[in-house]
């Protein structure tokens, strides 16, 4: 498992591309038949990839974390953006298709990822928080996940918002997870941009052609940075970080954060006019 540590405004003004890019893009999450982390120290998150193909995965606890297992003082959120697939939670199997989300709490032993097809793997995405409290095991469809469609053709923004893990649907310590799927013809994501210093945040950008990349945002307001990136490519979003993209063709996205504050809506907007 890989450590990163966090970063403050005043060095990140002063990096490069490809020191931003080793401090706050993270790469390469979907490898066959791999379960792939990085720890944070942005509010101690791990994000992971998952991606079973001819084998079984079990999600263990790396020498890093000094846990008998993953969970033992830890939550997980976990999102499917590939083909059909399983998670089993303590002997207990969750069939996940594309789009659908599974929460396990403080305390569940053993999680286990496995794809129904060879030739179409499930693709998980992970994101686990500590936890000082214990919630159940509960899976959402994106259909559970109230789907509100927002933004306009005119502004390029027309998407489709799936709230999972909140404070109005699954319950968590402190995850916030969801998805927003842009419509095709749309390439902007978060706009206004925003910062929340009550939790960081992570993108994991998905459904992204080959041939076709994002270029999303980050750094205060007055002193913006960017990261170009592909598919299956995720960025760790400081608390101090305002977030928001553009890609060349549309796409998807999974939103994930943790902190203090499970409230959706809570966040700081930043007019697109104030922006340098």
């Amino acid at each position: 498992m890989e450590v990163r540590f966090q970063n403050s405004p005043h060095e990140t003004r002063q990096m490069t591309t490809e020191q931003l890019r080793s401090n706050f893009l993270v790469q390469e999450l979907m490898v066959d038949d791999k379960v792939n982390l990085v720890y944070s120290h942005y509010d101690r998150v791990i994000i992971g990839g998952a991606k079973p193909v001819q084998e079984a995965l079990v999600l263990v606890a790396d020498d890093e974390l000094k846990a008998n297992y993953f969970l033992e003082r830890r939550e997980i959120g976990i999102i499917n953006v590939g083909g059909n697939g399983k998670v089993t939670a303590d002997g207990t199997d969750y069939a996940l298709s594309k789009l659908e989300c599974l929460y396990a709490g403080k305390g569940v032993k053993e999680i286990i990822f496995t794809s129904d097809d060879p030739a179409a793997p499930a693709a998980f995405f992970l994101l686990s928080a500590p936890a000082h409290q214990t919630y159940p095991t509960t899976k959402y469809t994106k259909e559970q996940a109230a789907p509100v469609n927002l933004g306009e053709q005119l502004t390029s923004n027309k998407r489709t918002i799936y709230k999972y893990i909140h404070a109005d649907g699954i319950k968590s310590c402190q995850l916030v997870m969801g998805l927003t799927v842009l419509n095709e013809g749309s390439v902007w994501n978060s706009v206004p941009p925003h910062t929340h210093t009550r939790r960081m945040e992570v993108y994991f950008y998905f459904d992204v052609p080959d041939t076709q990349r994002i270029f999303h945002f980050m750094g205060e307001p007055q002193e913006t940075r960017h990261l170009v990136m592909q598919n299956h490519e995720a960025v760790i979003s400081a608390p101090w970080s305002m977030h928001y993209g553009c890609g060349t063709s549309n796409y998807g996205f999974i939103w994930a954060m943790a902190g203090e504050n499970q409230v959706f809506t809570d966040m700081d907007p930043v007019p697109v006019n104030e922006i340098k």
